[in-house]
């Protein structure tokens, strides 16, 4: 794909979408930025015309990636090193962590669960139960057999349903489509897009992490709202699904987490928004 034009419009249309997913898979931003930019250079260098749909191209490039990411990241913690058997050591020093900041907890709850799957599991229950991925691209994606990309989603069905995540939180449908929406509009800076997938009574609430604390921000109307959110998640950020798909939102900055924005979905449009940010984290003080 050499065409300027041709590859630009399938990075404005599929790289959000592409980060998600492989952020789906590897709960960390900076690997889900990596392999959504080594997916595009693999697009970048087929003939134009070549690939009948992009979308599932790359769906199956970033699968296969991630796939190989998740089988190396465990193997690695399958190795005990020096560093493993070793004590941590005291310290007296204050750790810089302890401002208020919002911290990776999130994702830490979401590696936490994936950690439970094996690598194929892992790929073929984020791809069939949060991104609707059927199981016949998924058997391509991880060099099994259909009936055992099945298989493997039920098994990593019922491990996720031994945790705290609930599996109505887990949804390939009408809110992930919403979703999508939601941070393709962000990623391209489009006001109006974003405007379009809220309800005419959207309201937004946010709260700034700051020292002394100040009263939460309160917005009315699709276009103030908009505007809004845009100032804080706009291009230059990476917006990204909650784990396993629930109705959360992470913001980074510079790889950085520094926004959680939770989303009420009524009707195919965002009712209300609750934001809660650090400014510090996001302009990269």
């Amino acid at each position: 794909m050499t065409e300027t034009t041709e590859f630009t419009a399938a990075w404005r249309h599929h790289h959000p979408y592409l980060v998600n997913l492989a952020y789906q898979m590897l709960g960390d931003v900076g690997d889900a930025e990596d392999v959504a930019q080594e997916a595009f250079l693999r697009l970048s260098r087929t003939a134009p015309g070549e690939i009948e749909d992009v979308r599932a191209w790359l769906t199956t490039v970033a699968g296969r990636l991630c796939l190989d990411l998740v089988r190396s990241a465990r193997a690695r913690r399958e190795q005990p090193t020096e560093q493993d058997a070793m004590p941590p050591l005291a310290s007296s020093e204050p750790d810089p962590a302890d401002r208020v900041t919002l911290d990776d907890e999130v994702s830490s709850a979401l590696l936490r669960v994936l950690r439970q799957l094996s690598p194929g599991e892992r790929v073929a229950f984020i791809l069939h139960d949060v991104f609707g991925v059927p199981f016949e691209s998924i058997a391509e994606t991880v060099g099994r057999p259909v009936g055992t990309c099945r298989q493997l989603a039920r098994r990593a069905r019922a491990k996720v349903a031994g945790t705290d995540v609930r599996a109505d939180d887990i949804e390939a449908t009408d809110h992930q489509r919403v979703t999508e929406k939601f941070i393709t509009a962000c990623a391209g800076g489009d006001v109006q897009a974003l405007a379009a997938v809220l309800d005419p009574t959207v309201w937004g609430v946010g709260t700034v992490l700051s020292d002394p604390p100040i009263p939460p921000i309160v917005n009315h109307g699709p276009q103030r709202v908009a505007e809004n959110l845009m100032l804080y998640l706009g291009p230059g950020t990476t917006v990204v699904a909650g784990p396993l798909g629930q109705p959360v939102l992470l913001a980074f900055a510079h790889r950085q987490l520094f926004a959680v924005v939770v989303l009420t979905i009524r009707d195919g449009l965002v009712a209300k928004i609750e934001a809660t940010a650090d400014p510090l984290a996001r302009f990269g003080a």
